[in-house]
């Protein structure tokens, strides 16, 4: 099954990257500094064609803009609480970004999910291995991962954050494929995978 994980970010920064599995091993595709990212990432699912790919991004609103009733809170979801993750409305245009590629890959006929790499590492307690210090043991993060049945290609490179970022999403994903993943928040209003 063809799979993804994005570490979702600034348009132009150079710092999108995409963890995908070629015939079971993990393989990257990054945005380069200067490059349209949300242009460079539906040229490569134009070509890849996921089946499920999960966004690090929020991809929708508080229920109040969405005219659900019973939603009151004009900064967070019931998941961004529960999980003490950002509100989508202070990442503004990222958020809108991220939604605007989820509909698009939807039409395509990916399913997409909302993933949290920052939380899937708290249940892993990757901090012990550094992650996202200054100093990441990044041989001792990608153990863990490869422990959980993903393995790099041998000429795929992880060192920074950005990567392994999108690895963690690709975890999320990979888990969401064999129901083994955990999930916060309300249906209606968006849920968080990790």
């Amino acid at each position: 099954m063809r799979l993804a994980g994005i570490d979702f970010g600034s348009k132009l920064a150079g710092t999108i990257v995409v963890a995908y599995l070629v015939q079971n091993t993990v393989r990257f595709e990054r945005s380069s500094k200067g490059e349209n990212a949300d242009r460079m990432l539906l040229d490569f699912f134009s070509m890849y064609e996921a089946k499920i790919i999960g966004v690090d991004a929020p991809l929708s609103l508080p229920g109040v803009y969405q005219k659900v009733s019973g939603y009151a809170d004009y900064f967070y979801r019931q998941c961004d609480r529960e999980l003490k993750a950002m509100s989508p409305m202070f990442l503004g245009g990222l958020t809108a970004r991220a939604i605007k590629l989820k509909n698009q890959l939807t039409r395509s006929g990916a399913k997409v999910f909302e993933t949290y790499p920052v939380q899937t590492a708290r249940v892993l307690t990757l901090r012990t291995y550094g992650y996202r210090t200054r100093a990441p043991d990044f041989e001792a993060l990608l153990k863990v991962i490869e422990k959980r049945g993903l393995t790099r290609a041998k000429d795929s490179r992880v060192n920074t954050a950005h990567d392994f970022d999108a690895l963690l999403a690709l975890d999320t994903v990979n888990r969401i494929a064999h129901d083994g993943a955990m999930v916060s928040g309300i249906p209606e209003e968006g849920l968080i995978y990790y």
